[in-house]
């Protein structure tokens, strides 16, 4: 991996789970990583739910815009991390991959969204730990 690795996060609409994942990513991370999201069928918005659960932590990601997911984004990073897009997210050799089974949020209450983010969190920690590692 290069100095500085890159993660990519994927989800169907790239509204909820990769968003939270990204805002935590680059909250935890700084600079260090490289950071991108993208969906398979991207949404019009991202989740204000999502938003929301993610200001509660103090992690502001209200400015993220849903983005289509490119074969390019995919050649470009290092590690791809989908969250429910199944067989929609292309695959190159020498890529790390890994499927978080995470609930949606979408159409969800924040008080089904919060352990969610938590989640989500404690995955990026640990993510975090391991690219540092190597």
């Amino acid at each position: 991996m290069p100095d500085k690795p890159s993660v990519l996060f994927v989800c169907v609409h790239n509204a909820g789970r990769s968003q939270m994942a990204a805002g935590w990513l680059t909250h935890l991370a700084g600079d260090r990583i490289e950071v991108r999201s993208a969906g398979s069928a991207p949404a019009e918005q991202i989740n204000p739910v999502a938003v929301e659960a993610m200001a509660e932590a103090g992690v502001d990601i209200s400015a993220a815009q849903p983005t289509v997911l490119t074969t390019g984004a995919v050649q470009d990073s290092d590690v791809v991390i989908t969250m429910g897009c199944g067989d929609a997210c292309p695959i190159f050799p020498g890529k790390r991959y890994e499927d978080w089974e995470l609930d949606d949020p979408a159409g969800q209450g924040i008080e089904a969204v919060r352990p969610i983010r938590d989640e989500i969190r404690a995955r990026i920690e640990k993510l975090i730990a391991e690219l540092d590692a190597g």
